[in-house]
């Protein structure tokens, strides 16, 4: 019989053994997406409403292409974060690996076009 006091219960990080870096990644990317939001949103506003060409050359500057990029990249990896613990809370046995790989390759794949985009753009 072990004995366990609530220390090492929490030195194991539970069964998945990555539920604190887990939640320590979704706070980190939810902070830094508090910031680039609005940057986002401020940068994004500034190309509405311009030709094709005014567009690509207001994102040819570097902070507004930055800041773009961040934003893909930083949403989309909380994106994944989120549907994985969605996934792993309502689904269970095969269909939970499942769903997860594909939610994975469905983020990964959308930041990716999204973040060639803008530096196709850019450059």
């Amino acid at each position: 019989m072990r004995i366990l006091t609530a220390r090492k219960r929490a030195e194991g990080l539970g069964a998945a053994k990555s539920g604190t870096e887990h939640h320590w990644s979704m706070i980190i990317s939810s902070a830094a997406l508090i910031g680039l939001i609005p940057a986002f949103v401020f940068t994004f506003g500034q190309a509405l409403g311009g030709t094709h060409e005014e567009v690509i050359a207001y994102y040819q500057r570097p902070f507004p292409a930055i800041v773009a990029i961040l934003t893909f990249l930083v949403g989309f990896i909380h994106f994944r974060g989120g549907v994985q613990t969605m996934i792993e809370d309502y689904v269970h046995g095969t269909r939970q690996k499942v769903l997860i790989v594909l939610a994975i390759c469905v983020s990964y794949a959308a930041a990716a076009t999204g973040i060639f985009a803008v530096a196709k753009i850019a450059l």
